[in-house]
């Protein structure tokens, strides 16, 4: 019942908590994924930092400062394009209040964490003295590795999972499991997040029924491993500061519409994927700013550039 199985590659996890428990207290697996994440995105900034001769104290400053408001706005970005999930008729203020607030069982927005954490960093570098443009360019593998890592989290959470697939890619999860809360089930059944599909073609793995879906976090994270690899190699050759923030935020945009398409579970903006339109718009507005750039400096226009300081590269 808490397995997690991948049937077309003859392996599967007979069982994956979504948490651990300590004094009686249960720790969710998304939670330390990524707190996880978060520490690695912030030591990889203060690498970076060091690397392009700015002060890495400063980037450790700002992961401190940056915790509070991504939380916040990953949160309000979920409730904004899914009000249903929490405000339902006759639940009372105070059940309301408190699910808006309950984030152990997940309902975090990247993209409103990325907005938050991005007007968060313009406060930052302002009252700093830094470039908004350095900034990103030096926090970009960062936030990347860090929602790498975080879509592991979706993983033990059995969420963030696409369509209905009999393909060999497939991702078995025992109808059991959702089961175990009847209210949670009708939910994900009235919402279109377990689909009429997956129901009616259920595959027995181990004894066991199960959905088969498309494992969307596990695509999203692997486009995302490229666009990181892409970075890594492309950073120190860089032309102007921001550059390498524009490529993150037009791969990922580009990353994310892909894999949206095929997911169940997408926050909606009428007809519209929220998460679609917002991701065309950074591809757009990146891929305009990339080649504005590149004709600043065709045209002979000095740009701003930190380069990274040589003895570190040998």
């Amino acid at each position: 019942m808490d397995g997690i199985y991948f049937p077309g590659f003859g392996f599967g996890f007979p069982n994956v908590p979504s948490g651990i428990k300590i004094f009686g207290f249960e720790i969710k697996f998304y939670a330390i994924v990524i707190t996880i994440g978060f520490i690695l995105a912030g030591a990889i900034a203060q690498r970076e930092a060091r690397l392009t001769g700015q002060k890495d104290e400063d980037y450790l400053d700002f992961l401190l400062v940056l915790v509070l408001p991504i939380i916040v706005g990953a949160r309000l970005y979920y409730i904004i394009f899914n009000p249903d999930r929490f405000f339902v008729k006759g639940k009372g203020f105070v059940q309301t209040l408190i699910d808006l607030v309950n984030i152990r069982n997940g309902g975090l927005a990247i993209y409103g964490g990325l907005i938050a954490g991005t007007i968060t960093a313009i406060i930052f570098a302002k009252k700093k003295g830094l470039t908004l443009p350095l900034m990103w360019d030096t926090v970009a593998m960062g936030v990347l590795v860090g929602q790498i890592l975080g879509r592991w989290g979706n993983f033990f959470n059995r969420e963030v999972f696409g369509a209905y697939t009999d393909s060999p890619v497939r991702m078995a999860i025992p109808i059991q499991y959702f089961g175990q809360n009847i209210n949670h089930l009708n939910y994900l059944l009235d919402s279109g997040i377990i689909t009429d599909e997956m129901m009616q073609n259920p595959e027995v793995v181990n004894g066991i029924q199960c959905i088969t879906v498309h494992p969307t976090f596990l695509y999203e994270g692997f486009l995302n491993l490229l666009v990181l690899i892409f970075i890594f190699f492309f950073r120190k050759h860089k032309k102007f500061d921001g550059e390498i923030g524009l490529i993150y935020m037009t791969g990922y945009g580009i990353c994310r519409f892909l894999v949206e398409a095929i997911r169940t579970d997408s926050l909606m903006m009428g007809s519209l994927k929220a998460s679609q339109v917002v991701a065309l718009i950074c591809v757009v507005l990146g891929l305009f700013l990339i080649l504005l750039n590149k004709k600043w400096l065709h045209d002979g226009k000095e740009l701003k550039l930190h380069s990274y300081i040589k003895k570190e590269e040998k």
